[in-house]
Parts: structure tokens; C-alpha cells; sequence
């Protein structure tokens, strides 16, 4: 494989308004609403992305008989110091599962788990 192995992600919702905050509130950013038009009944808020830049891109989605939580997929979103996101995550609804720790010469990651029970990984490098 020539390219990142990651080339998009979806976190599954119950409740996309309380969701949609959560991460605009904890991540400092807007989310877009993206439409389906393979699946209407399918809701989904991207976050901001730039195709021609590293990394992946991703949604919040939301689908009748796709449980939010639980799941054995892990997104991390990058930071400038995790501490910082993590530090809005309890005012914004969530809990924090792991406070800002050392993973050595690739930086510092904090574990925290969303409004829908969905645990997600901010990382930096300082």
C-alpha cells in the first residue's frame, strides 16, 4: 500500500445535536452538514477537511439500527496539546477516560468518550 491506510471515518450517533456539539465544542471547529443520495435517511455532519492535505477526513452519522458506543474503532484527532481539547470535554457533556499521557517519541495522547458513548483519542506531539 502506497498511501495513509485511513482514508475516511464515521462516528455513529443516537443523538446528532448533542453530538454535533460535543465535537464542535470540544474540537473548536464547525461541522457541514453532507447529504447521501445513495442513502437520504442517512445524517451526516462532516468535519472540515482539505482532500489535498495528510490526514483523513470524517463525519458524525447518524442511522436507524446503527448503535453509537461500544464499538472496537478507535479516531484520533490531532491537536497542538491534547490537554487543551481534553480539558473541554466534562463542560461539553463527555468524560475523560484517560487523562493526557506520554506515548514516548510520537507525543501525548488523552482518551475521552463522547456524549454517545463513543471513545476517541487526541493526540499531539507536545
Amino acid at each position: 500500500m502506497n498511501i495513509n491506510p485511513v482514508g475516511w471515518f464515521e462516528i455513529y450517533v443516537q443523538d446528532m445535536p448533542r453530538a454535533k456539539t460535543f465535537y464542535e465544542t470540544v474540537l473548536q471547529t464547525k461541522l457541514e452538514p453532507l447529504s447521501s443520495p445513495a442513502l437520504p435517511e442517512l445524517e451526516m455532519w462532516s468535519f472540515p477537511a482539505q482532500p489535498e492535505r495528510w490526514g483523513a477526513g470524517g463525519a458524525l452519522a447518524k442511522l436507524k439500527g446503527v448503535p453509537s458506543g461500544g464499538n472496537s474503532t478507535l479516531v484520533y484527532f490531532s491537536c497542538e496539546d491534547c490537554a487543551v481539547e481534553a480539558g473541554r470535554v466534562i463542560a461539553a457533556g463527555g468524560q475523560i477516560d484517560r487523562d493526557k499521557f506520554s506515548i514516548g517519541q510520537y507525543g501525548f495522547i488523552a482518551l475521552v468518550v463522547d456524549t454517545e458513548g463513543n471513545m476517541i483519542g487526541l493526540h499531539s506531539l507536545q
